[in-house]
């Protein structure tokens, strides 16, 4: 047993419970340093929309076109795109600045948002929807925005950064937790676009907020010489577990909106799924102020895969909705462990020149598993059924696991002596 451990497990429960206490309220101190507050809520308003606009058009476009596959590679082919396009953007706003690339960058994706939406209500042909999404990948990265920030003031300060890490993840997971809501509520509510043009308005609105905010910008940084993060021992199968990982939620989004509108409820299809996201962000919180030792990768990613089979049992075995969500809850649970330790390792394995790279290539690789899982899973939808959906996301954790065993044993046999 670890030593740190062994400590831990002689503190008596009330003062154990004191230290997590304490630990928990290192979050709230971030927030006592100038200016970071104001580029915080600008960054969550811009970043509440990505988790709106692939539900959001999901629903239009499956209503508007009756057809989930058609949904499902629309949205695949703009994440797709983003994925491309990510590290290209991330290496000017490094060169430029935030303010002077990611604001351009920002209203070209509005653009294409609007554009879809337009094509969506006056029936334009297919092609025009894959050409409109495609244009979202101007988005800039903006997680990756707000976490430059904090490694920039924080530079000096690595508790407070690792806090500061574990925040922006459980940010991640409550955007994605409240996204899907109020895109369902939108879209069931008013007309099927209003989920689409919201999230125009709060991405547009939320990064003027953000770029305005100057004081605490990272300067422009030169061109680095270091090598490339795809060079680096590793990161390739890191980036490989990333795509599997993208898979399971890509596939588990588009399947949790089908199974709910061929039950009648497709306005509670964003709940259902913000029940994954909630578990996912509380699991994150705790990890990040918890550190429990001896909790690697491989580990975390044997969890997501036995707890990704449990929607799949509960959508056909007991066909309803509320146990659905349930098991979606639980599930979502191992995911935010998942993506800090994999992050962690990636920010350790990739050269220092080149970190904004390495962390924008793994927004790549998780984007182009979404888009493959989005693709698979409005294809076993829409030529199964949306309870034998969600053998697709289980699928692509249990792969996920597969490369990360792998990739531990490849470096462990490298170590081994001739």
């Amino acid at each position: 047993m670890p030593r740190q451990t062994a400590e831990e497990s002689r503190i008596p429960d009330g003062q154990h419970a004191e230290r997590v206490a304490g630990r928990l309220h290192g979050y709230r101190g971030l927030f006592s340093r100038p200016g970071t507050l104001a580029f915080t809520a600008g960054n969550l308003v811009a970043r509440l929309p990505m988790g709106m606009f692939s539900v959001s058009a999901v629903v239009m476009i499956a209503g508007a076109r009756g057809s989930y596959a058609l949904a499902g590679a629309v949205t695949a082919v703009g994440l797709a795109a983003t994925g491309v396009a990510g590290p290209w953007i991330a290496r000017l706003v490094d060169r430029h600045g935030q303010a002077r690339i990611a604001v351009p960058a920002t209203l070209t994706a509005v653009l294409g948002s609007l554009a879809l939406l337009l094509c969506v209500r006056y029936d334009a042909p297919d092609w025009t929807l894959f050409a409109a999404y495609a244009a979202t990948a101007a988005t800039p990265n903006i997680g990756g925005l707000s976490r430059a920030r904090w490694a920039h003031l924080l530079r000096e300060d690595s508790a407070a950064l690792h806090t500061a890490n574990s925040f922006e993840q459980a940010a991640d997971e409550l955007c994605f937790m409240l996204g899907p809501v109020l895109a369902s509520f939108l879209t069931g509510t008013f007309f099927p676009e209003a989920g689409t043009l919201t999230g125009a308005v709060l991405l547009l609105a939320g990064m003027l907020l953000f770029t305005a905010q100057r004081a605490t910008e990272p300067p422009p940084q030169a061109r680095s010489k270091a090598r490339s993060p795809l060079r680096s021992p590793g990161i390739p199968a890191l980036l490989a577990c990333f795509v599997a990982t993208g898979m399971v939620f890509g596939s588990m989004e588009v399947v949790t909106i089908a199974y709910a509108d061929a039950q009648g409820h497709r306005a509670a299809a964003g709940l259902v799924l913000a029940l994954q996201a909630a578990g996912s962000c509380a699991a994150g919180l705790l990890y990040g102020a918890l550190k429990p030792a001896g909790l690697g990768l491989p580990r975390c990613l044997l969890a997501m895969a036995v707890l990704m089979t449990l929607p799949w049992l509960a959508a056909t075995t007991t066909g309803s909705l509320v146990v659905l969500g349930g098991a979606l809850l639980v599930a979502g649970m191992a995911t935010a462990p998942t993506m800090v330790t994999a992050m962690t390792l990636v920010q350790s394995r990739t050269p220092a020149g080149r970190l904004n790279e390495g962390m924008s290539l793994v927004v790549t690789g998780l984007l182009t598993g979404i888009a493959c899982g989005s693709a698979t899973g409005g294809w076993a939808a829409e030529h199964g059924s949306p309870a034998t959906g969600f053998a697709v996301p289980a699928a692509a954790a249990a792969l996920a696991l597969v490369i990360g065993v792998s990739q531990r044993r490849t470096r462990a046999a490298g170590r081994a002596p001739a």
